[in-house]
């Protein structure tokens, strides 16, 4: 993460050339957010309301808009305060929180056997085998390879019912992981590319408390981690500064190595 500051610090010395950033390096991980936009079986959706459209009496084109919908709608933070009560709220978050070091790891063969299935210690092991322990400071990200099921709400929930919250299917973290992330790795935030950091099925939530309770930003609906190595990546994730929130709409972008 440092290296990443010190690196944007060191172009903005450099003069308004060395911001010719090669796009082939960033990566957008936010999906659009319009009404169709998968949100919580619960939570109002996006809603974009045309104010003005149009050319205008005077001869020049004029377009403004308002949008509602719940916090918690597309790519989004659940901020601590969503489930720790008087830790962090959205604007309370603090930047150095959503810059970090990607560590992406990847379960797809776990959850194609089981739709359900929670992110373990093991898994975080073994990624750690291969590329080192996870560094202080990280974003930690699991990739079930749910994003292929994102615009099909009853693949990607388990359920296309409206408000219905007991049929949901979908992979997430498991308590022994978040405990091991917060307490062993201190990492920044966690992340999924799936509805919820708890996997479907669960009814305390306790992957959410523990990274609330720990202060931890969480990341959920988090697109095209299929774009991302597993390590070397620095993510950057900038939420809506919305005071007093619980969460907001997020703009999450990688920059590769």
């Amino acid at each position: 993460m440092r290296r990443a500051i010190f690196l944007l610090l060191t172009l903005s010395l450099c003069g308004f050339e060395a911001f010719a950033i090669d796009e082939r390096k960033l990566v957008d991980m936010t999906y659009p957010f319009a009404e169709d936009t998968l949100h919580w079986p619960t939570a109002m959706p996006f809603k974009l309301e045309k104010v003005n459209e149009g050319m205008t009496p005077d001869g020049y084109w004029y377009a403004s808009y308002n949008y509602s919908g719940s916090e918690h709608v597309g790519t989004h933070l659940d901020a601590p305060f969503h489930f720790g009560q008087g830790k962090w709220t959205t604007d309370q978050v603090p930047l150095t929180k959503t810059i970090g070091p990607g560590v992406i790891i990847d379960v797809r063969r776990k959850t194609e056997a089981d739709p359900d299935y929670r992110l373990q210690v093991a898994d975080i092991l073994a990624w750690e085998k291969k590329q080192g322990k996870i560094p202080r400071g990280a974003i930690a990200l699991m990739y079930s390879g749910w994003g292929k099921f994102w615009g099909d709400r009853k693949k990607y929930f388990g359920t296309d019912q409206p408000g219905d919250t007991s049929n949901l299917h979908f992979p997430g973290f498991s308590k022994q992981a978040a405990e091991f992330l917060v307490k062993e790795r201190k990492i920044n935030a966690a992340g999924v590319d799936t509805p919820s950091i708890d996997h479907g099925p669960s009814r305390d939530f306790i992957a959410h408390q523990i990274f609330c309770g720990a202060n931890t930003p969480i990341f959920e609906n988090v697109a095209s981690l299929d774009r991302l190595p597993a390590k070397g990546a620095t993510l950057f994730a900038i939420p809506m500064k919305i005071k007093g929130g619980s969460g907001g709409p997020l703009r999450v972008f990688a920059l590769l190595p």
